[in-house]
This record gives C-alpha cells, sequence and structure tokens, in this order.
C-alpha cells in the first residue's frame, strides 16, 4: 500500500532516530528532495501526496543504508561547498562547513591583497581530495591559477570530476604527489592552503561509524599526535611560496598551540588563528619571516 509523503517521512526518521542518526527527519526531507526532484519545501505542500512504489523502494533503500551509518553524501553523491556543487565518495573526505571559512579567508585575502594584479596569481591547494578547496577559491577569484595536490589516485580522480562539473579544468591543475615531491623546485605560490589529515592515530577507532567507516583513513590520520602533516607544511611550504606568500591551514580541536610551536620553530610568524563556527580556533594564517603581507584579524 502507497504511503503519504508525511508518513514516509515519520517512519523513516523514527527509524533512522533508533540507529543513533542525528536529525533523522531533515535526512530523510532531503533524500525525498532528491527523489522526488522538488525543494524541500514543496514537501510541506504536499504531504498526503502518496509514493510511487518506485520512490517508496528508493527511498527505503536510502533509509536503511543511512541506518547503517552510511554517509547521506554518499548515498546522495555530492554536497555544496560554498554554493558550489562536489561530487562525494568513499575515495574523499566529505566537505566540512568548517572547510568553507578557510576557502572563504582565502579568496577574499586574494581579492583584498592582489586585486590590481595583471598576473595570475598562483595558489597551491596541499592535499586537495574532492578538490573542494581549489574549486571555490578558483571560482571567487578571477585570476588565478591553482595547482592541486594528492598523493591518492581516487582523490584526484574526483577532483577531476569535480573540475569539469564546475568548467574548472583551465584554471585548476591537478597533480599526483606526496608532500612537495611532485613540485618543481622553482614552483612559487602566493598562497598555499591546505585542510590535512590532523587526527591522531589512536583516536580514529572512537570517531563516528560515518567518519571511521567511510572516510578515507588517509585523509584523517595525521600520525601519532596528528600533527605529522603541520611538521611537513612548515619545513617545506617556505621554498614554495613568493616573498610575500602566506600559509593557511585547518586544525583539529586544541592543536592551535602545538600548530604555533611547530611553525616558529621553522621561522614562521603566525599572523592569525580564526574560530570556526562554533567559536572554536580553526584556521592558522602564518607568513615567511620577510613577508609583509597584511591579514585580517577577524573572521570572515
Amino acid at each position: 500500500m502507497e504511503v503519504t509523503i508525511l508518513e514516509a517521512i515519520r517512519k523513516s526518521a523514527e527509524f533512522l532516530e533508533g540507529k543513533g542518526v542525528e536529525t533523522p527527519r531533515l535526512q530523510v526531507e532531503m533524500m525525498l528532495e532528491r527523489i522526488l526532484k522538488q525543494p524541500r519545501l514543496q514537501l510541506y505542500l504536499q504531504f498526503e501526496t502518496r509514493l510511487t512504489e518506485i520512490q517508496e523502494n528508493d527511498l527505503r533503500t536510502w533509509v536503511i543504508r543511512r541506518g547503517k551509518r552510511e554517509p547521506l553524501q554518499h548515498l546522495l553523491g555530492d554536497v555544496s561547498f560554498c554554493g558550489h556543487p562536489i561530487q562525494v565518495n568513499p575515495g574523499v573526505l566529505i566537505p566540512r562547513p568548517e572547510s568553507e571559512i578557510l576557502a572563504e579567508t582565502a579568496w577574499n585575502y586574494l581579492i583584498r591583497e592582489f586585486q590590481e594584479s595583471f598576473d595570475p596569481l598562483q595558489i597551491l591547494d596541499f592535499g586537495t581530495g574532492s578538490g573542494c578547496l581549489a574549486i571555490a577559491i578558483a571560482q571567487n577569484t578571477g585570476n588565478v591559477q591553482v595547482t592541486a595536490l594528492d598523493a591518492s589516485k581516487k582523490a584526484l580522480k574526483t577532483a577531476e570530476q569535480n573540475l569539469i562539473l564546475n568548467d574548472l579544468t583551465d584554471r585548476i591543475k591537478l597533480i599526483e604527489s606526496h608532500a612537495f615531491d611532485s613540485l618543481n623546485g622553482n614552483s612559487r605560490f602566493d598562497l598555499i592552503v591546505s585542510n590535512p589529515p590532523y587526527i591522531p592515530s589512536h583516536e580514529i577507532p572512537n570517531l563516528e561509524p560515518e567518519v571511521r567507516l567511510h572516510d578515507p583513513i588517509s585523509a584523517l590520520d595525521g600520525g601519532s599526535d596528528g600533527l605529522d602533516f603541520y611538521r611537513i607544511l612548515a619545513s617545506g611550504s617556505t621554498k614554495h611560496l613568493t616573498e610575500e606568500g602566506i600559509l593557511m591551514m585547518e586544525f583539529g580541536d586544541g592543536q592551535e598551540l602545538d600548530i604555533v610551536e611547530i611553525l616558529q620553530s621553522e621561522n614562521w610568524i603566525v599572523d592569525n588563528i580564526l574560530n570556526d563556527y562554533t567559536d572554536r580556533p580553526r584556521i592558522i594564517i602564518a607568513k615567511r619571516m620577510c613577508g609583509s603581507a597584511m591579514i585580517p584579524d577577524s573572521n570572515p
């Protein structure tokens, strides 16, 4: 017997709640939005409309998979990052809202500091994953060329699909690279941006199932203390920055003081630490000792 949209939402949300899924009703509505190809608000005007058998089966399949803690983003196949569509799958880290702050800070800095530049600005996205940071920066900053590095072939394949989806294949170059190894020694960038792996290895088994079972471990594991990639970035970025080049990085809860120490040990000046949407420190901004660029002193 066919069920109404309202009945489907109630029953599915109740099932997901019992499986420990947060915001279950919202997630069911997002599934129906995709299945019915209608905006979520439209669902509220059609609560008594009955789902077809195919629609009901599609919803049931997704709800069961979500109940097994498969990420909603994997079910839908994509996310919106800074307003741009980004395809996701188990080969890449699902973009988080906090990373939008990093992207926005980066493009605001570029627009403000280089608005009179005639030459294309050179940007390096270290550990690009899905390509979300590179895409957001390129889409919001007209005169840039982005080089996006990643060690994962799977991630680079997904990033390539996202470049095509966002029509940016001519402005973003993808390179397979372990750390900086594949970069030309003479490469110089006006900005290096990164959301590196920062979860301490021993904490990964305690993460939510959506993360530890479905995000690639290589995109999560930051080594024994979670700081391995900050050491790599601190030591390797200097020779790839222009004189006034800037380094911007996202980091995990409570890591800011250790990262400041790492940067200072490599002769960086830490200009600012920005908070995320929950008012926790999340983005660190540093420049070379000889640099003179100015950095915003508040969240974007």
